[in-house]
């Protein structure tokens, strides 16, 4: 039978290959995939946010890749592994590892110089991670938990809202989502930082 997935709005599209590191062989659709990644994902935050732990641990390609791992392990194979394949983004997949270190350094920078608000600081680094994707599936949960860790572990502030709706799913809170994170990619983040907090 086989994964039989529909994508939404703002969806990367698995290749084949991807596919086939699915580890729970009863999964056959979006629903029930989102099921299991959920649970995986919540699992897992309680990992996340037990840990003490500093900027320079966090701003990490280790940390990054643990975490999604942690998010995503019982699910994927791949889980915590870049992609191996390039999508039509700005970011191939040879330049992950360069890009993810450059926004870590940008981002330690902003934390020590205080460049921006702390919500800032997170969104900005939120958005920039999405655009490099650096895993094949779940950047968008991935970017979005990196965030809330930042402004949680590095300026000791509550988490984010994101609009206190399911994001997964196509309606009106994803529809406003989409639309504030296309307007941070263009330079402007404060739809998205309002929606972060909402």
């Amino acid at each position: 039978m086989g994964l039989d997935l529909e994508y939404i709005n703002g969806q990367t599209p698995l290749d084949e290959d991807e596919k086939k590191g699915l580890l729970i062989p009863t999964i056959a659709t979006r629903e029930e995939l989102d099921e299991f990644e959920q649970q995986n994902i919540e699992d897992w935050m309680q990992w996340v946010f037990s840990r003490s732990a500093k900027a320079e641990t966090i701003l990490t390609e280790k940390f990054m890749c643990r975490l999604h791992k942690r998010m995503y392990g019982d699910v994927w194979d791949w889980a915590g592994n870049f992609r191996k394949t390039n999508k039509n983004l700005r970011i191939d997949k040879w330049q992950i590892s360069v890009a993810l270190k450059t926004l870590c350094d940008d981002t330690l920078y902003w934390v020590k110089h205080k460049t921006f608000t702390p919500d800032e600081i997170a969104i900005r680094f939120k958005d920039r991670i999405v655009s490099i994707h650096c895993f094949p599936n779940g950047n968008g949960r991935h970017s979005r938990l990196m965030a809330d860790v930042i402004i949680t572990k590095v300026f000791n502030l509550p988490l984010f809202s994101w609009g206190s709706s399911d994001l997964v799913h196509q309606g009106e809170a994803r529809s406003n989502y989409l639309k504030a994170v296309k307007a941070a990619d263009k330079g402007d983040f404060e739809r998205l930082l309002k929606f972060a907090r909402s």
